[in-house]
This record gives C-alpha cells, sequence and structure tokens, in this order.
C-alpha cells in the first residue's frame, strides 16, 4: 500500500492537466497511490476528460463550481481533507515529474528523521518571465533550487514539450548531484497528513491564489518545522501557467492574476504587520515590518 496521496487543485489547465496526470502515473515510484483532483470552475473540458479517464489512471475526481472561487490554496486543503494515507504529496497541474520523484523526497524524508518537514522538488523552468533573462545571461547567480533554461532545451509549452529529452536529462542531472538546501516550493511538496492537519492548511483569506505560500510557510516555521529541499526529485514546472494563463494573455500575466496578487500582499501586510524576509534561496523565513 503506497504511504502517500498525489494532489492536484487546477482551473482551466487541461493540456498542462494531461501531461501532468500522464507522467505521474509513468514515472512515479508509487504509480498506483490513491490521485486525488479538485477542478475547479473548469469551462475548458477538463470536467469531461477526468470522468473520461479516472478509471484509466485510477483517479478520484472532484468537480467543484463554487460561486466563490475558492483558488489553489482551498483546492489544497479539499484535497488533503480526503487524504487517508500518512503523506500527500501535493503538485502543480503544470507539472512533469521525472521518474521516482516520489520516493526521492520520502527518502529524504526519512533520512532527516524530524516529524515537521516540508519535502521538495527541484524544479527546472523554461524562461518565459522578464526576469528569467538575468539567470540566462550571468547577471543573477543561477539558483539551485529553480533552474531557469532557455525555452528550446524541453520546449515551453505543453504542445512542443519533449518529454523524452527532458526524463533523459533528469537522470543525468540527478547522478551528477546530490545536494539539499533550506527551501520549501509553495503548491507543491511531501508533508505528513498530520503536521498539515495540525498546521491547518492554507489560509482561506487568501483565496483564489497568491501569497498562501507565504503565509503557510511561516506558520509552519512558528510551529516548528523544517525545510528541505532535494536535488534527486526532479520535476519540469512550465511556470505558473495555472494561474498567469501567459497562452491566453500573449505571454503576459492574466489581469486576474495582478488583482489577486495585489489584494493578497495587502491582507499579508494586515496580518503579519510586514512583508516577507527571504534567504539567499528566495525562502520565506520571517518579517519586514512596514508602516500601512
Amino acid at each position: 500500500m503506497s504511504p502517500l496521496t498525489f494532489c492536484i487543485s487546477t482551473y482551466n489547465n487541461l493540456s498542462y492537466l494531461k501531461l501532468a496526470v500522464e507522467s505521474v502515473r509513468k514515472n512515479s515510484y508509487f504509480k498506483d497511490a490513491p490521485f486525488i483532483i479538485h477542478a475547479e470552475n473548469c469551462t475548458d473540458g477538463t470536467n469531461e476528460w477526468l470522468e473520461e479517464v479516472k478509471t484509466q489512471y485510477n483517479l478520484e475526481i472532484y468537480i467543484d463550481k463554487n460561486q466563490t472561487p475558492i483558488g489553489i490554496g482551498g483546492g489544497m486543503n479539499f484535497c488533503a481533507d480526503k487524504v487517508k494515507t500518512e503523506f500527500i504529496m501535493f503538485l502543480h497541474s503544470d507539472f512533469y515529474v521525472s521518474k521516482n520523484w516520489d520516493l526521492a523526497c520520502l527518502e529524504q524524508y526519512q533520512k532527516e528523521n524530524k516529524d515537521k518537514l516540508w519535502i521538495s522538488s527541484l524544479r527546472f523552468e523554461p524562461a518565459m518571465f522578464p526576469d528569467h533573462i538575468h539567470y540566462l545571461n550571468g547577471s543573477k547567480p543561477q539558483p539551485l533550487d529553480n533552474i531557469i533554461i532557455p525555452k528550446e532545451y524541453f520546449g515551453e509549452y505543453w504542445y512542443n514539450f519533449n518529454k523524452e529529452i527532458f526524463e533523459g536529462y533528469a537522470e543525468e542531472f540527478k547522478e551528477l548531484n546530490d545536494y539539499t538546501i533550506f527551501k520549501g516550493q509553495g503548491v507543491s511538496g511531501l508533508v505528513s497528513k498530520k503536521n498539515w492537519d495540525m498546521v491547518g492548511g492554507n489560509d482561506p483569506q487568501f483565496s483564489p491564489t497568491s501569497w498562501e505560500d507565504k503565509d503557510l510557510f511561516l506558520r509552519m516555521i512558528q510551529a516548528g518545522f523544517s525545510f528541505t529541499l532535494t536535488s534527486k526529485s526532479v520535476v519540469y514546472h512550465f511556470g505558473a501557467r495555472g494561474s498567469h494563463r501567459l497562452e491566453e494573455n500573449e505571454g503576459k500575466t492574466s489581469q486576474r492574476q495582478i488583482e489577486a496578487e495585489q489584494a493578497n500582499a495587502y491582507k499579508f501586510i494586515k496580518k503579519w504587520g510586514g512583508l516577507p524576509k527571504y534567504n539567499e534561496h528566495i525562502m520565506v523565513i520571517g518579517i519586514n515590518p512596514v508602516q500601512i
């Protein structure tokens, strides 16, 4: 029996969701693990596709049509409430996972032998946003936790993504790299079900999207959690496709996302009394007080 359950919350992201589900069932060590998918207010064929393939991929699906969207954070909470295994394995709907990505996270959890842990995978992302150019031309150090690569390496969209090349590269990378850093990746990672419940999951006030991960991680730090990102677990992240809606907006962030980020930044300041303080890996570790 699998010790973990895969969980995805999605919104109108069908083309990438198909890749994510395929890769989880193909490349995970726990191929038959429970797999919960929460689809909220989808109008792009997601609901119909999930109904069609739920037996093929052994999916537990929930089609949600909320009047008030609960968003990615609320969707994570929804999925987590359904989990019956010891661990939850959250992932984005725009991930493509490499071989044994789940086992590597679980082995790191067991190796550290701590109760309160959040274990994350290393992400490769195509250079899609303006600040990514700094990573590519060397003017900004390449982070070890979120590796920005030229679009042409593996493809930046679902329709030109070369899964075979990525899978091969990921295996080579894992053979050549063995490190961990203090970092939690938002909306994805391995955590025990009991500790997720203990910390209370995502704060609903940050629905539908943005800043919920910073708030969650700060509360986890206050509760004594440690965070580890391992280079032995690798995923391809297409880059906020579920929230920024790049293909629908000529490569630009959606107005929905911009408004949510602005509103939730204000909520975060009101709740915490300041803006996030980060470590060298852009992991929130505290608060810089501000006046509002």
